[in-house]
């Protein structure tokens, strides 16, 4: 097993903060294996100078069930990221490969639990995007049949701020999934920092009142080039401070700016949760097709790991 291999799991295992993960999602199922294979390659080109403890490959759902309004970019389906990810071969670093439990039936969800690679993979499991969705199994079932089948296989969960914000019980969905076994937390793509370092502060002081040691919290950042991506953020259920939307909507490089605020949220929520002592990371999302901003995810997940290694080194 690798050193990087390693780092990643034992980071999280330890429940250590100062992880920096970058996320995309895996080619349309419509690509040719040609294509799919052109696409590993201009991945594994761009991530080969991130010093990143991981990689997250996304598993795309349509999640139109969810809000009435019609969704700004059509849903594509993609390929299984964990077919994706035996086109990325050359990567040496862990995978974090997401499950949309609900598209899968259980003996999908078993099968893959028997054969992943532990060495080197880890998941998070996403329920419904709806209540009301037909699904083929349920979240809590996901995470009871990975402790039955593979509970070597480090499992993460999503926190949502909005969904804290409105009802106040984010925080306690975090601590039921932590007793069923999750060992870190991905937040949704994060544009409010006050409204993330509330769901924080709530998690860990009921950590504290239960004697529980609390797990990583990874913060998503996006980057917005364009109205109609701030749009889909909205749609997505991102909360947009109504200054931020303002300033996108009317800055002659609305890319530039969140690329700005997107520094400015990380140093937010970075000094806060060094003063709280909650371990925390980072999570850089890459899902844009547009080639700017691929370039300024790039170069964010570059500059948040100095903001990090700066970190550990005064802290160790």
């Amino acid at each position: 097993m690798s050193l990087r291999s390693m780092s990643l799991k034992s980071k999280l295992a330890e429940g250590r903060g100062g992880v920096l993960l970058f996320g995309i999602t895996p080619p349309r199922r419509s690509a040719t294996p040609e294509k799919i294979k052109e696409i590993a390659a201009v991945t594994l080109g761009r991530l080969a100078g991130l010093n990143l403890d991981g990689l997250i490959l996304y598993d795309i759902d349509d999640e139109s069930d969810r809000v009435a309004d019609e969704r700004p970019f059509p849903y594509l389906p993609t390929i299984d990221p964990v077919e994706f990810h035996t086109h990325l071969g050359d990567w040496d670093r862990p995978m974090v490969i997401y499950r949309c439990v609900g598209k899968y039936a259980e003996d999908e969800l078993r099968s893959w639990l028997t054969t992943a690679d532990t060495d080197r993979v880890l998941s998070v499991f996403v329920g419904a995007s709806s209540g009301d969705k037909p699904v083929r199994t349920d979240l809590r079932r996901a995470q009871a049949l990975r402790a039955e089948v593979r509970p070597e296989l480090p499992l993460g969960a999503v926190v949502i701020p909005e969904r804290h914000a409105r009802g106040g019980e984010e925080h306690l969905r975090m601590l039921t999934k932590q007793e069923r076994g999750c060992e870190f937390f991905i937040s949704q793509v994060i544009y409010d920092a006050g409204e993330a370092k509330d769901l924080v502060s709530d998690y860990f002081y009921a950590c504290r009142e239960r004697d529980i040691t609390p797990r990583p919290v990874i913060f998503t950042l996006s980057l917005c080039g364009s109205a109609k991506t701030l749009e889909f953020l909205k749609w997505l259920g991102v909360d947009v401070p109504r200054w931020l939307e303002n300033t996108l909507l009317n800055a002659p490089d609305p890319l530039a700016e969140s690329y700005r605020e997107a520094l400015a949220i990380a140093q937010d929520l970075r000094e806060y949760c060094e003063r709280l002592g909650m371990p925390y990371g980072f999570h850089v999302e890459s899902v844009s097709i547009r080639k700017a901003e691929i370039e300024a995810a790039i170069r964010l997940t570059e500059e948040l790991g100095r903001h990090l290694r700066a970190t550990a080194v005064l802290s160790g």
